[in-house]
């Protein structure tokens, strides 16, 4: 699975790319609508990075954020998830990722430490957890640029997840040419749609920024 970047104007519809996987595999729903559309739920959550915080920028001196004060630039990139959603009460999504590091000044060997979350969201609006970890990059002397790689990981209630039996039923039933909803999209229904919502999960990762540090991102 590999993650998307998430606008974080839209992480409140962002809950509905749970909805949409690859293979379908035992346990998910498939829905024909009767119009060559299938739609796949997994109980593995959606993974991306949310806008602002894919990158970090440090500046040698505090307050001043101008391109000859840049001391240090990091960014995320390759990060991928993994999901065990067949064991246990619990989803459990590993996500792993690189981090690119590039410094000014190649004086001597560095170390450089930036801490980074693991969030889970839950209906698109509700964080549920939320890990910190660090990743360290090693810079030798005279190079000026280093990588490293970071991991974590999130656990999702199994039973959250799940959509309850009655929605899943209205979502999966069979319609006949003639019904009055024959063709009517079940997820148009509110309360279909905020069910969905309710069971569906992303896990979200970046760096763990302070409000100046997302203020730059946004408007550099």
């Amino acid at each position: 699975m590999i993650a998307r970047r998430l606008p974080a104007s839209a992480l409140c519809a962002a809950a509905t790319l749970a909805l949409l996987g690859g293979c379908a595999k035992r346990g998910e729903i498939v829905v024909d609508q009767g119009v060559g559309i299938t739609a796949v739920r997994s109980q593995c959550p959606a993974v991306g990075i949310p806008d602002f915080t894919g990158d970090v920028t440090l500046f040698r001196t505090a307050g001043d954020t101008t391109a000859e004060n840049i001391d240090v630039v990091a960014a995320m990139t390759n990060v991928r998830a993994q999901c065990n959603e067949q064991q246990g009460d619990k989803v459990i999504a590993t996500v792993s990722f690189d981090v690119y590091g590039r410094r000014s000044d190649t004086t001597g060997a560095r170390q450089v430490t930036v801490p980074y979350f693991v969030s889970v969201l839950q209906g698109g609006t509700t964080v549920t957890s939320k890990r910190i970890g660090s990743v360290t990059l090693n810079f030798a002397p005279g190079e000026a640029r280093a990588q490293a790689h970071g991991s974590g990981s999130a656990y999702i209630d199994r039973a959250a997840a799940t959509l309850p039996a009655e929605i899943r039923e209205r979502i999966t039933r069979k319609r006949k040419p003639g019904d009055t909803d024959a063709a009517l999209d079940p997820l148009a229904d509110p309360e279909v749609r905020a069910a969905v919502a309710r069971a569906s999960f992303e896990v979200l990762v970046g760096f763990q920024l302070n409000d100046q540090q997302i203020a730059y991102n946004a408007t550099r």
